[in-house]
């Protein structure tokens, strides 16, 4: 834990959450030579989780955090996609041309990152309750559960989707669209009969998507209009299987057997979040030398398999810019909160336009939208992202 109640520690960075992006901002400190911290509030390393698809703006990023060479031996690289329409007999087939794209399982991604750290980096059971300004330095200062507090020169929030550090920045709540995902990993000991191609295959108002991981873990899931009745099945994992199994019944023999024999560990279900890109837009992302990163930041969809590759270019932005700053002696506030502000510019209008990108796709999908505002979505869609895979070329740059 933290400490004695009332105690103060004092420390330079301090990350909240050792999530992907909480440790992956960890380590593009570390590589620039700047001490850190991560608090996580587990009492162990949460590698616990499905999947996650990793794209070219991804990797470069992993490259530049030096792990990228180590994760490709986790998994294939994602040859191909297909769309399958199958109450219109309609399939579309598009080989993966704009770069490398993997799916890797979560706990290999964070494992590999916490791995690559020093040893004493992340302090588990931690877990912070407020945030607050000290009047006389004007750093922040964070309270923990147990009564003590960690002063440090800069605080970085990674606390994901219902972040305590972004309530702090007084950012807009969060918003639900009326969508469900369920995920899940299948084992195949035998290995699965499956091209590596990410395929997703629509019925009615069911998505079903499947990747694979490497020749015998497949990645899939199960987009569907939210229903009050995924909160109850959302609380046991064999009640999610069996609710999934029904939902994919008249797709084809391979998904039903796919969900009928999923690793009950890996499966979850979450009604999809989102914060809105005007928010995104208008959003304060820094008070004093406080700010965000990944989810904490800009929580999007996953209909264009982002969220990840995202976090990973603001740990090397945020890191890259706060460098110089930190590495001065003294520390001069003043510019410690310009280097955030540089950090904020460079990534307001890349998160925008992905959280533009998901948004409309939310609203395509969405059952409850009316077919004006689908065609005025398909409209934008075709004047603004033509390309669809285009924010895939984005390169975070060097650290």
């Amino acid at each position: 834990m933290g400490g004695a109640e009332g105690e103060v520690k004092q420390e330079e960075i301090v990350i909240v959450g050792a999530g992907i992006c909480g440790l992956a901002t960890a380590l593009a400190f570390h590589r620039k030579g700047i001490r850190c911290i991560v608090l996580e509030r587990a009492e162990s390393l949460r590698s616990s989780g499905v999947a996650i698809t990793i794209l070219p703006n991804g990797w470069r990023a992993l490259h530049q955090l030096n792990v990228a060479s180590i994760l490709r031996k986790t998994a294939c690289p994602i040859l191909g996609t297909k769309d399958i329409w199958l109450d219109k007999n309609k399939q579309k087939d598009m080989p993966f041309i704009s770069g490398e794209a993997r799916c890797l399982k979560r706990s290999d991604l964070i494992d590999t990152l916490y791995h690559a750290l020093p040893p004493d980096v992340v302090k588990f059971g931690h877990q912070i309750i407020s945030v607050k300004l000290d009047p006389q330095t004007s750093y922040p200062m964070v309270q923990l559960q147990d009564g003590s507090f960690i002063a440090a020169k800069v605080l970085i929030g990674c606390d994901g989707a219902k972040s305590t550090v972004a309530d702090f920045l007084e950012l807009k709540p969060t918003k639900l669209f009326d969508l469900c995902s369920i995920r899940g990993l299948t084992n195949y000991p035998n290995c699965h009969p499956f091209a590596h191609d990410s395929v997703r295959m629509r019925r009615n108002n069911v998505s079903v998507g499947r990747i694979p991981i490497d020749s015998k873990l497949v990645y899939w899931f199960v987009a569907h209009p939210w229903m009050q009745a995924d909160n109850i099945a959302s609380l046991d994992t064999e009640l999610i299987r069996q609710y999934t199994f029904n939902l994919v019944k008249g797709f084809p023999k391979d998904v039903v057997e796919m969900v009928k024999n999923s690793d009950l560990d890996s499966l979850c279900s979450t009604r999809i979040r989102y914060r809105a890109p005007w928010d995104l837009l208008l959003g304060s992302f820094r008070k004093g030398t406080v700010t965000v990163a990944g989810d904490a930041m800009h929580v999007m969809g996953p209909y264009l398999g982002q969220g990840g590759s995202v976090g990973l270019e603001d740990a090397i932005v945020l890191a890259r810019n706060l460098a110089k700053t930190m590495s001065s002696t003294p520390t001069d506030p003043t510019n410690v909160k310009e280097a955030i502000d540089h950090y904020v510019k460079e990534r307001r209008m890349r998160i925008v336009q992905l959280s533009t990108q998901t948004y409309l796709t939310g609203l395509l999908i969405a059952e409850s939208t009316s077919l004006l505002v689908k065609f005025a979505c398909i409209v934008l869609m075709v004047i603004l992202f033509r390309k669809a895979s285009g924010q895939t070329k984005y390169d975070c740059g060097t650290l």
